[in-house]
């Protein structure tokens, strides 16, 4: 499966509108070969403009960011993603003057609203994974896929527990699991 050239054309103007884009002009093409890498499998299913427009912008950034930590030129810090040399100076500045023995550290999830492009997005992905696992289970209906689907992701019980309800091993629920998510990929390609 190969992109168009629209729709690299589509991920080259998003790059450029990317925040993180200014400043790391040099590393256009790798940035745009991650994205296109990372768009690929999923690209094509997705009808709507609109959807794939928020769905590009999410693969871009998590590409840029990807191209710009393996760089060396983005690092990880507790306060989010940092240029290394802001990540050095901070270390140096810090290291003299705080002393951090009687700190508590309390981690409070991040807040995010779903945009109503996110949730269609979401929706439309998740409908053509059930149709893909039913399409599997109708296949191999001895394999009980689809009941490991349910049990597993709808009713959220362990692998332990599932193989507990159907009478299996949890090595056979796992491979089973292994096996249907694989074949999923496979169909989203």
């Amino acid at each position: 499966m190969e992109l168009t050239q629209e729709k690299i054309d589509v991920i080259g103007r998003i790059i450029r509108h990317d925040r993180k884009f200014a400043g790391h002009e040099d590393l256009y093409e790798d940035f745009l070969n991650e994205a296109c890498q990372r768009s690929l499998a999923i690209i094509n299913a997705i009808s709507s403009e609109a959807t794939l427009e928020v769905y590009l912008k999410k693969v871009v950034t998590t590409s840029i960011l990807n191209v710009l930590k393996n760089s060396g030129r983005l690092r990880r810090t507790h306060s989010g993603y940092k240029k290394t040399d802001e990540v050095i100076s901070d270390t140096v500045a810090h290291n003299n003057t705080v002393d951090y023995s009687n700190i508590s550290i309390v981690y409070t999830a991040p807040v995010s609203e779903e945009t109503p492009e996110d949730i269609s997005m979401k929706k439309e992905i998740l409908q053509k994974v059930v149709d893909y696992v039913y399409t599997i289970h109708n296949s191999d209906t001895e394999k009980k896929y689809l009941d490991i689907y349910k049990l597993r992701y709808e009713s959220g019980m362990t692998q332990k527990e599932i193989a507990n309800e159907l009478g299996l091993s949890q090595s056979e629920v796992s491979k089973r699991l292994f096996k249907l998510m694989d074949r999923v990929k496979i169909a989203f390609n």
